[in-house]
């Protein structure tokens, strides 16, 4: 990570002189609106609402038809446009896309089944239906906070407040990540998990009310706001945690210890972890990752040797896994590690900071066991230990500002 010269009295006087150029703070604005991806590339969508729901074209906004309360409509990609279905077996016109709202108080557009704030969107694609929610940024935020922090006490307050600034700042600062697929944001992990209405709850609602459009920055710059379940014992620098990222100021290794030999984040039930191979099971799962993550053979395994952390990052994570073979060897980047070291086929290892224990026989390896801390991969603010400060008192300013180093909290809506 780049390090600052600290620079004298005499150096920032001349800066000063020079008209050195500061950040302003952007100014205040309305509320931006998010598309966020429900889903691609499907044959037929399921529409309605709890109250009435009307349809338009989404191309020149002439009225396609209205669906009462309680029904369901089907929409249907057909020959390069859609069409849209209602009980009767009747289709409409061809449209390349059409708009739905819910325009009774208090009711909401339904997409199979799942219940959404403002309005829809399904646009014929080159492989099917794109189906968007156009959606206030608050009303996102809403129905995403609970299910990335979790029910939370009272005295946990300050950690949902934190989790709500830190997803808005995520969902505006990857704005248009997707553009290529007509939308801004995935509703699942691949950005934040978004369940619509049905994701809402009490304590969001509040926690959004409360922090209403204040986001995270680093001179001026809404900052790439990464979070993470639980750090183990400090979190991780952006370009430990992911390989093509680049080392950024507000993004280092910060420690979450709390004293006494204790850390903020130990309420965590990730906190600490032990996963465990035999050497069957071992093979088997290297057999099908590290042809996926390091384009290695799979079929034709050799027998397994050794298996060994190779390399440690200054946070104290794998920097680098090796793999040893009867003949010659694999090293595993740090990030890829959970990913090839898998505890099941279908599940990632928790986390990147585990310690190896090896039983071999032969020659080769008959048992292998990972001691681990934490979960995810460590960047940004840590979920639990958010909580656990919360819980000490701390306040959302003070958390944010212990896991975002010198950022700033600004208004921007």
């Amino acid at each position: 990570m780049r390090r600052w010269a600290k620079l004298g009295p005499a150096s920032l006087l001349i800066l000063a002189a020079l008209g050195c150029p500061r950040p302003r703070p952007q100014p205040v604005g309305p509320e931006p609106e998010l598309r966020i991806g429900l889903a691609i590339e499907r044959r037929e969508v399921a529409l309605g609402g709890d109250g009435e729901l009307f349809l338009t074209d989404d191309g020149n906004g002439q009225p396609v038809g209205h669906i009462p309360a309680g029904t369901t409509w089907t929409v249907v990609a057909d020959s390069g446009a859609l069409r849209v279905e209602p009980p009767d077996g009747t289709r409409s016109e061809p449209h390349r896309g059409i708009s739905a709202v819910n325009v009774t108080e208090g009711r909401f557009a339904m997409v199979n089944g799942r219940r959404y704030r403002g309005r829809i969107n399904v646009i014929r694609g080159t492989g099917g239906l794109t189906v968007m929610n156009r959606v206030p940024v608050e009303s996102y935020v809403a129905g995403v906070v609970a299910g990335e922090i979790g029910a939370r006490r009272p005295d946990e307050a300050a950690a949902v407040l934190s989790q709500a600034i830190v997803s808005r700042t995520f969902a505006l600062r990857n704005r248009g990540r997707w553009e290529v697929l007509g939308f801004d944001a995935w509703a699942d992990v691949r950005d934040q998990v978004y369940q619509g209405v049905a994701g809402e709850t009490p304590a969001a609602w509040d926690a959004v009310r409360r922090t209403a459009g204040q986001v995270v920055r680093y001179r001026g710059e809404l900052i790439d706001a990464y979070f993470h379940s639980t750090c183990g014992y400090r979190t991780a620098p952006a370009e430990e945690g992911f390989k093509t990222a680049r080392p950024r100021p507000y993004l280092r290794a910060v420690s979450d210890a709390s004293g006494g030999g204790h850390y903020y984040c130990d309420i965590s039930p990730r906190f600490r972890w032990r996963a465990e191979w035999d050497g069957q099971k071992l093979r088997a799962i290297l057999s099908r990752t590290l042809p996926a993550v390091m384009n290695v053979g799979g079929d034709g395994l050799q027998r397994i040797a050794n298996v060994e952390v190779s390399r440690t990052t200054k946070s104290g994570r794998v920097g680098e896994l090796r793999i040893v073979f009867e003949h010659g060897d694999v090293r595993v980047p740090g990030p890829d590690a959970r990913a090839v070291l898998r505890p099941e086929a279908d599940r990632q290892l928790l986390s990147a900071a585990f310690q190896l224990y090896v039983t071999t026989a032969g020659g080769e390896v008959t048992r292998l066991i990972a001691a681990g801390a934490g979960a995810g991969h460590g960047v940004g603010l840590c979920q639990w230990g958010a909580i656990g400060r919360a819980r000490a008192g701390q306040d959302y300013r003070r958390i944010l500002a212990t896991y975002y180093p010198g950022t700033s909290l600004d208004r921007l809506y």
